[in-house]
């Protein structure tokens, strides 16, 4: 190779829209910022190597799974989903979609029952990403007869095998994936990237909340911005909170609380009602949570499903 052979590596980046990708996960997600420099440099790095690629200095291919670590409602999944993105932007992966499963979707209850089960998720994230929350679920040393150790031999062999058209993404709590990696040493070589995600601050959720109010044509007058700030304190304070996902939560019940102050003051009225008053959430709809007169929140179970989020290129 020429010394002097050049590549445009802002002519990769620009027409793979790489930072447009990082600039709608600024916009999708408050704070978070040592995971978005480190998704930042994950992007430079994949950059760099399709320069050196096409400079033919050639390289083995780079290993680029993942562990994402933090509580829930922290923002792993949307994070995959533009991780996705960048991969099939700059070539690494052929379609850029990501499926996401639990250990229920890979392990089987009987003898025979796993391996095509894991098969089949694999087949349908070829091309993509595989994301695996609360990966550490799939190892069950307790447990004689369980078969979460088939699906996690499969896995290794396709991630070794297959690496260059699957990213393998496990998400799940950092202490109980720390034990995982522990105990998986062969799952634990594999890993390239190891990602925490911080919790939010409570201006952070704030933020977040009037983001997702915004979005769904709320807001909160000057009163209610002061009942959440309490809100957030005293939610903070409980077990089980879930990060931007709790907050969400609490919004719908906010919204539903709303709807009914507005219906009984339309029906003890003239009965008709303008935009304004549809839009805006007041303070008592916020203190009518049970977190304030001591009461726990009540947080519904978490669904997650396969599915496939194709991208948009």
């Amino acid at each position: 190779m020429d010394a002097g052979t050049s590549i445009d590596l802002q002519a990769i980046v620009r027409d793979a829209s790489v930072l447009e990708v990082l600039d709608r996960l600024d916009a999708e997600l408050i704070g978070l910022a040592p995971v978005k420099q480190r998704l930042r440099e994950i992007a430079a790095f994949l950059a760099v190597t399709r320069a050196r690629k096409q400079l033919d200095l050639d390289a083995a291919p780079p290993s680029l799974h993942m562990s994402f670590t933090g509580n829930p409602g922290t923002g792993k999944t949307t994070v995959a989903l533009r991780i996705a993105e960048i991969l099939h932007r700059l070539g690494y992966v052929r379609k850029g979609h990501v499926v996401s499963v639990t250990r229920d979707d890979l392990v089987g209850q009987y003898i025979g029952h796993t391996a095509p089960k894991t098969k089949e998720v694999l087949k349908k994230a070829m091309g993509g990403v595989l994301f695996i929350d609360e990966a550490y679920y799939l190892y069950r040393p307790e447990n004689e007869r369980d078969y979460g150790q088939e699906a996690i031999e499969i896995l290794l062999q396709v991630m070794e095998n297959h690496r260059d058209d699957l990213v393998v993404i496990l998400a799940g709590y950092k202490d109980r994936m720390q034990t995982f990696f522990r105990s998986n040493p062969g799952m634990s070589s594999r890993i390239a990237h190891h990602i925490d995600f911080p919790d939010y601050t409570p201006a952070e959720l704030l933020a977040i909340a009037q983001t997702m109010s915004a979005q769904m044509n709320y807001d909160f007058d000057a009163p209610a911005l002061d009942a959440m700030r309490e809100y957030i304190a005293h939610r903070l304070q409980q077990p089980h909170f879930a990060n931007a996902r709790s907050i969400r939560n609490a919004l719908d019940r906010m919204r539903l609380r709303q709807a009914s102050r507005i219906y009984r003051e339309a029906l003890a009225g003239s009965g008709s009602i303008d935009a304004r008053a549809l839009t805006r959430i007041a303070a008592e709809d916020v203190r009518g949570s049970r977190v304030f007169s001591g009461g726990v929140a009540i947080e519904p179970r978490p669904v997650v499903e396969t599915h496939i989020e194709p991208s948009d290129r």
